[in-house]
């Protein structure tokens, strides 16, 4: 499905970007392997986790090179692009998984918390596409894959920074898919449900967050491959969309559009609004849901 294809996936040492780079590279892919090697917090650095991965491709049969790049800076990611340049001589897909969490009440979520969650998830998507789109117009094709969250498209707890950068991409890749068009340029966000030592830092404080904890344990990050290989083949035409993965589940996100209306000929006042608009309306009103709560079935 890829023969040849060139795909950088960013956050790529570990969990969910680990077996996507894997399972790119068994489809024919020539994979940049990016991964800081920091904490979960994104503090420090380690070139292990990228060369194992690199390593294990190579073992396989495959193509495949390291790079230590910080996506939040865009000077490394133009250096990731001009890497997958002098090592493949292309550039066809970026799928943009790297990520950090930095989670707490939001009363008491400092500056630092906020910016540098935004900095990686929300800037670093922003500076792998500008890094590539230049060379995605030239050719007249190519691929994003941009990972977003429940937790920003539903809601959680403590998430505030993540959740807001989550929810940035989402509006980032339908403006992808919006701009680059014109190109042959596809764009589409995944939110998956997959035990990463991300989601092992979030805290379950009480036995119904320790249940949740457990069932997402049975979610693996190898599941969330197939769909990002089947996006970033060349035949596929799919634009535009957000799709959740969970355990053996695809859905289909919705995007918001709207439920219902009111509207008076006279125009609205203060008065008007809280007498008539808002309880009008307030039968569609969203309650304050967390993903759990939406999604309360087992994994399948």
């Amino acid at each position: 499905m890829l023969d040849g294809k060139v795909v950088i996936v960013t956050g790529a040492g570990r969990g969910i970007g680990r077996d996507i780079a894997l399972m790119m590279a068994a489809y024919g892919g020539r994979v940049v392997v990016n991964d800081l090697g920091g904490a979960a917090d994104g503090d420090g650095t380690d070139a292990a986790p990228a060369e194992d991965v690199v390593a294990e491709i190579v073992a396989g049969g495959g193509e495949a090179v390291a790079n230590f790049g910080n996506v939040a800076k865009p000077q490394d990611a133009e250096a990731m692009y001009a890497q997958a340049m002098d090592s493949f001589g292309a550039v066809d897909v970026v799928v943009n998984n790297a990520g950090i969490l930095r989670d707490t009440i939001f009363h008491k979520m400092s500056h630092h918390a906020w910016q540098s969650v935004l900095d990686v998830h929300l800037n670093g998507s922003f500076n792998m596409a500008k890094a590539v789109a230049g060379q995605f117009r030239e050719q007249g094709s190519g691929c994003f894959v941009n990972f977003t969250s429940t937790s920003g498209l539903i809601g959680n707890f403590g998430q505030a920074n993540y959740s807001a950068a989550k929810m940035g991409i989402v509006g980032l890749s339908k403006s992808l898919a919006l701009d680059m068009s014109r190109f042959n340029v596809r764009s589409n966000c995944i939110a998956p449900f997959a035990w990463s030592r991300l989601i092992g830092t979030i805290p379950a404080n009480t036995e119904a967050e320790a249940a949740r904890i457990e069932r997402i344990k049975a979610m693996t990050p190898a599941k969330i491959a197939p769909l990002c290989v089947s996006l970033a083949a060349p035949d596929c035409d799919v634009t535009g969309q957000i799709f959740c993965i969970r355990k053996n589940e695809i859905f289909l996100m919705s995007q918001p559009r709207p439920i219902r209306s009111v509207h008076r000929d006279d125009g609205w006042t203060p008065e008007s609004v809280t007498e008539h608009a808002l309880p009008a309306l307030k039968a569609d009103f969203y309650d304050l849901d967390r993903s759990g709560d939406i999604f309360t079935w087992d994994p399948i």
